[in-house]
């Protein structure tokens, strides 16, 4: 069907879109790639690009064709692991007693190669045509619409978003959590984002044209609405879309849409420093953890801006690595220029996840800008705040000390949680040691801030007793911790890991060494000698076979050794790491993977 002088839409398992610039064509989705057999009719002799808008078989189905053909193929950001890496995930994904219900085994069946991930809100030009990516979550996690200018029209090419006005082309698609209806919510707020962007024709994968946006939009809004009300699910949806923030001081607010809040500083500059930012305007956790189960993006940004005259992110500062705090700080420097400053005690983390074996690790590096020193006041703009260490939550996290508008205010990240803010909140793997909140409360009670403002909950306007109370129950939780581990005999830690290694997950080539720093822990209150050997898979070579250090009482040292891989292309081989202490084997205490690469 010809829409337009250079746009046509074939109907096959899904709707294919192609867009003509003269001999050259850009198609949006492939269903089976039958669409191939007939670009010839349309004056296409080449195809200079595919873009998907989600990963579902009946979008893709025939894209091995397309890579045979070389074609490139372009996927959503945060669906590559379904299109590049479907082995892995047909392998890992759960099957018997499965609570997880979204649709990500309406996958492809074997891996395509990619020519690379559409990030969000960034333009793209493919054949002389440009295209810019919106994150519209609803009927998958990442899919993604395509806005482009077509023969004098703002054209959006909208997935299975919407498939016809006030309809959708699957509701089952839209169940992220086992009787949940997150994807309901998000539609509704994809639907809008794309309305407030005046298309003048949305193009969907199934079901009709819509020449008129807005009113389909509405109509679908309505509708979504009355379900999630009907079943009292994110009933406060539009509210929020709203009203996004709320105002602590004139110049400190709280973002409400965000599974972990971020905190906004507004400078009188008009310039903003938001402390955190994960995944804004989430309605809910979808089952999974893979990348395609978590979507940041930036929909409470334009909201900001309008209400209270924020002229640009200037800067954002986390509180710790976790994912739920730092998710969309690169969407905020690859579409705002924010600069990422962070506690030098974690920035490396940030900076190279892979090396790392800790929870709630971000899929991708972000680079910082800053490291930041704890304990020494730094400057932005009229304002000045101090970090400090924070060990509890996890080992990696800092607490934000600031006065703003005659308040003295504490971020605090995810310390303690609960309403009255005195629950320990605490990790075993995130490096919990057990002094940490009688450490905790020493710097609450030194500081005195006059409100405490945390991830999950509700500011904290401190009462009278408040800081008495943390330090009692911080030596409570060390009282117990003593009383139940076995740490005259034996001190690994609360943790109980006696070594580790980085990187964690390596990727080489056969035949490609790689080094690997492993740090050990010396579990006795006595000089004692550490010994370590790594045990690889055969063929493999590793140098040493055994390292040796002589260790302080309690204290910890480093042991370096070079592992060759061989054989075929594998993914996370193992690798264990042995140790002995003053002669007392310990066996396997730490793990490492190192994927071998396929050959060039």
């Amino acid at each position: 069907m010809k829409l337009s002088e250079n746009l046509f839409m074939y109907r096959d398992t899904c709707h294919v879109y192609v867009v003509k610039n003269g001999q050259d064509a850009v198609l949006v989705d492939f269903g089976s790639g039958d669409v191939l057999d007939r670009l010839a009719e349309m004056g296409v002799e080449r195809v200079a690009a595919i873009l998907m808008t989600h990963h579902h078989r009946d979008q893709g189905q025939g894209l091995p064709r397309a890579a045979a053909a070389g074609i490139p193929i372009w996927v959503p950001h945060n669906e590559q692991d379904l299109f590049a890496s479907v082995d892995a995930f047909w392998q890992a994904r759960e099957v018997l007693n499965n609570y997880n219900v979204r649709q990500d085994r309406f996958s492809l069946l074997a891996d395509v190669p990619i020519e690379g991930a559409l990030r969000d809100y960034m333009s793209y030009a493919f054949a002389g045509i440009e295209f810019t990516v919106i994150p519209t979550p609803g009927h998958t996690v990442g899919s993604a619409s395509f806005l482009a200018q077509i023969d004098g029209r703002r054209v959006i090419f909208s997935g299975d978003l919407i498939s016809a006005p006030g309809k959708v082309w699957s509701l089952a698609a839209t169940h992220w959590t086992y009787n949940g209806g997150e994807g309901l919510a998000s539609s509704a707020l994809s639907v809008l984002d794309l309305k407030d962007r005046e298309p003048d024709m949305l193009l969907p994968s199934h079901g009709q044209v819509m020449e008129d946006p807005g009113e389909a939009i509405d109509q679908l809004v309505e509708r979504l609405r009355e379900l999630m009300y009907f079943r009292r699910q994110n009933e406060p949806l539009l509210r929020l879309r709203e009203q996004p923030f709320m105002q602590i001081t004139p110049h400190l607010l709280r973002n409400r849409t965000s599974f972990a809040y971020h905190y906004v500083l507004i400078s009188e500059s008009g310039k903003a420093l938001y402390f955190d930012f994960g995944h804004d305007f989430l309605m809910g956790i979808p089952s999974g953890a893979d990348r395609a189960a978590r979507r940041p993006w930036l929909y409470s940004l334009p909201m900001l801006k309008k209400q209270f005259g924020v002229t640009k992110v200037d800067v954002v500062v986390p509180t710790h690595y976790h994912d739920d705090h730092v998710a969309g700080i690169n969407l905020l420097k690859d579409h705002e220029g924010t600069e990422v400053w962070a506690a030098d005690t974690f920035s490396d983390i940030l900076r190279r996840p892979e090396h790392y074996d800790l929870p709630c690790l971000w899929y991708d590096p972000i680079e910082v800008d800053r490291d930041l020193q704890v304990g020494v006041p730094i400057r932005w703009e009229e304002y000045e705040f101090t970090l400090h260490p924070l060990p509890g939550h996890t080992l990696y996290a800092v607490a934000i000390e600031l006065d703003v508008d005659g308040k003295k205010v504490l971020i605090s990240g995810d310390q303690y949680h609960g309403e009255e803010g005195l629950l320990e909140n605490y990790v075993y793997p995130n490096r919990f040691q057990i002094s940490d909140f009688v450490k905790s409360a020493e710097l609450y009670g030194r500081i005195k801030p006059e409100v405490i403002l945390t991830g999950h909950w509700q500011p904290l306007w401190v009462t009278p007793g408040y800081f008495e109370e943390l330090a009692k129950r911080g030596a409570t939780l060390e009282r117990i911790h003593r009383d139940l581990l076995m740490l005259e005999d034996v001190d690994f830690g609360a943790e109980g890991v006696g070594v580790r290694i980085s990187p964690y997950h390596a990727k080489a080539y056969a035949g490609e060494t790689v080094t690997l720093e492993a740090e050990v822990r010396n579990p006795y209150q006595r000089d004692s000698l550490a010994e370590l050997r790594l045990d690889v898979p055969p063929g493999w070579t590793v140098e040493p076979e055994i390292a040796q250090t002589p260790l302080a009482p309690s204290g910890i040292g480093t042991l370096t050794f070079r592992v060759t891989p061989a054989g075929p292309h594998k993914r996370r081989v193992r690798i264990g790491a042995d140790l002995s202490v003053d002669g007392v084997r310990f066996g396997q205490h730490a793990e490492a993977l190192i994927t071998v690469r396929k050959p060039k």
